[in-house]
């Protein structure tokens, strides 16, 4: 068995970031990693995942062939005109995240950012489970027959994810539910046939 081990702070890494940060609020801390899948002629594509750890909801999901540094700062300037910067942002040491464009841009943003120790995925624990129900609800269920397919697709379950599924850890409710409740189908529609979750889905869009 092994000795009992005295607590431990966070730790603090040379360039000042922290690896130990938990979240305390929105916009707090999100977090942002690479899944990958296939379309049906067997070509990988990327998924660039973007959540918030406090809330649990997935900001973004870009898909595309390839991804450098350049798509990921798209992807976050985005965010940043729509929701705000985070005070800080965790990711592993993939060349698109630590690159210095992208830490020379966070900074003088006033994000701090927060690199996992190399072969530590857990220290990435949020965004680790969230691309894991990613993949188990819809990748490895899926067949995407075009690039346009996957996107579209990706982006649906994104939306049902923060709207509509429910989250254990935020007591059995989604990390940003719809506030407008869609108008009832007219009487004898297909969509009375569906289930409420799936219709209600269908009549926002």
């Amino acid at each position: 068995m092994p000795q009992n081990q005295p607590k431990r702070g966070r730790l603090w890494l040379n360039d000042g970031s922290c690896i130990r940060l938990r979240p305390e609020y929105p916009d707090h801390v999100w977090a942002y990693d690479f899944v990958e899948g296939r379309t049906h002629d067997g070509r990988k594509f990327r998924i660039l995942t973007i959540i918030d750890e406090a809330s649990r909801e997935c900001l973004a999901l870009i898909v595309a062939r390839k991804m450098k540094h350049q798509d990921v700062l798209a992807a976050l300037a985005d965010l940043f005109v729509s929701r705000g910067p985070p005070a800080h942002i965790r990711s592993d040491n993939g060349s698109e995240f630590i690159a210095k464009a992208v830490q020379e841009w966070l900074g003088r943003l006033g994000v701090k950012t927060l690199y996992i120790a190399p072969g530590s995925p857990w220290e990435n624990g949020y965004n680790e489970s969230f691309n894991g129900s990613l993949r188990d609800e819809l990748l490895n269920g899926e067949i995407f027959y075009s690039l346009a397919e996957a996107k579209v697709l990706i982006e649906a379950w994104r939306r049902h994810y923060n709207t509509i599924r429910p989250h254990s850890s935020l007591g059995y409710r989604p990390p940003a539910p719809e506030t407008a409740i869609p108008p009832p189908p007219p009487s004898g529609s297909a969509l009375l046939h569906l289930p409420a979750a799936v219709a209600a889905e269908v009549t926002m869009h």
